[in-house]
């Protein structure tokens, strides 16, 4: 059954886990890595949620305020093993949902021409393609995509 828990970014099963996707970012990424992670500290990050499938952390998610009105998924992570359980899907509906309970009114992401299932999971969920932000304007590997809440 899983459970999904909002907590920080102190929480040890969320820190697990992200090393775990930086692991998998940086033979995604290759020489670009480096580039990226930069912007994926957690330090910054206070809404974070990790998903238990029988008590054993899964999946990761996380966002943080880029404006008044929107704030970043951050984060985004499932355990090879329970992929194509629609588990991601439940992270962000849970990020999207505690994003709107705080007022929010729109999630924007940045994701990697490179992570096809990444962004064939955001498309699913409501989101669109849209031109890059911030950090990420001008980098040609970056899928920028925002859904209205």
């Amino acid at each position: 059954m899983l459970r999904i828990e909002r907590t920080n970014s102190e929480n040890p099963n969320f820190e697990k886990l992200v090393v775990l996707l930086d692991s998998y970012l940086a033979v995604l990424d290759g020489e670009d890595h480096a580039f990226y992670a930069q912007f994926n500290k957690t330090n910054f990050i206070t809404e974070v949620i990790v998903a238990y499938e029988n008590e054993e952390a899964v999946g990761c998610g996380a966002f943080k305020k880029y404006d008044e009105q929107t704030v970043e998924i951050k984060r985004m992570y499932v355990l090879p093993d329970f992929r194509g359980k629609k588990i991601a899907q439940s992270l962000l509906s849970e990020l999207e949902k505690w994003a709107a309970q705080l007022g929010f009114l729109a999630c924007i992401l940045e994701t990697g021409y490179k992570q096809e299932a990444a962004i064939k999971l955001y498309h699913n969920c409501g989101y669109h393609d849209i031109e890059n932000y911030g950090q990420y304007i001008g980098i040609e590997n970056s899928v920028c995509m925002k859904k209205n809440l």
